[in-house]
């Protein structure tokens, strides 16, 4: 089976434009708000709602990155030598309201990485969490407050968001990931 795409570039910028709203009305305006986004995809997407925030409030919000390589259960498994990315919270988190922005929303075990790590750097005062994708089967008690698009998918099925500033095209596919021995679509 090959990739289909479920989101086009506009559909994003849509959805991304959305989720800014939803953030400021949360929030009731944009005082003592920070937008942090997950390495890698979550970054350039936290930096599209910080832009679409100041275009329709005026307001121009701290934005970071956070890292959560070493936070990871899964470490391990990963990799030998993971690639770490880097962390840049350039704005102190104490006392804020921090939007995580990150791409997909699976198990929600990354986003429990991100929480740790976020307060290691200070004590916000309340972390939201913003997705592009929510595609279910958490494994943990965590939900989005906004998400651009709610995909229903199997365990098999893989996600994949693709953004121009990391991969240099902007869309949203899903396909299925092969069982080991399987042959590929079309292959046989």
């Amino acid at each position: 089976m090959t990739d289909r795409q479920i989101m086009t570039g506009e559909e994003i910028r849509r959805a991304i434009v959305r989720i800014s709203h939803e953030i400021v009305e949360k929030h009731a305006g944009t005082d003592g708000l920070a937008i942090v986004g997950i390495q890698r995809r979550g970054v350039p997407l936290a930096k599209r709602v910080a832009a679409a925030i100041e275009e329709h409030e005026g307001v121009r919000l701290p934005v970071g990155a956070l890292d959560i390589t070493f936070y990871r259960d899964d470490l391990s498994l990963v990799a030998q030598q993971p690639i770490v990315k880097g962390t840049d919270l350039p704005f102190d988190l104490n006392g804020t309201t921090v939007v995580l922005v990150d791409d997909v929303l699976y198990t929600g075990r990354t986003i429990r990485c991100a929480m740790d790590a976020l307060v290691d750097f200070g004590r916000p005062r309340a972390i939201r969490l913003a997705v592009l994708i929510d595609r279910g089967h958490r494994e943990l008690p965590i939900r989005a407050d906004h998400v651009g698009k709610n995909v229903p998918t199997s365990r098999e099925e893989i996600v994949k968001v693709h953004v121009e500033e990391v991969d240099g095209s902007e869309e949203v596919t899903i396909g299925r990931q092969l069982r080991a021995g399987e042959p590929a679509a079309g292959r046989q």
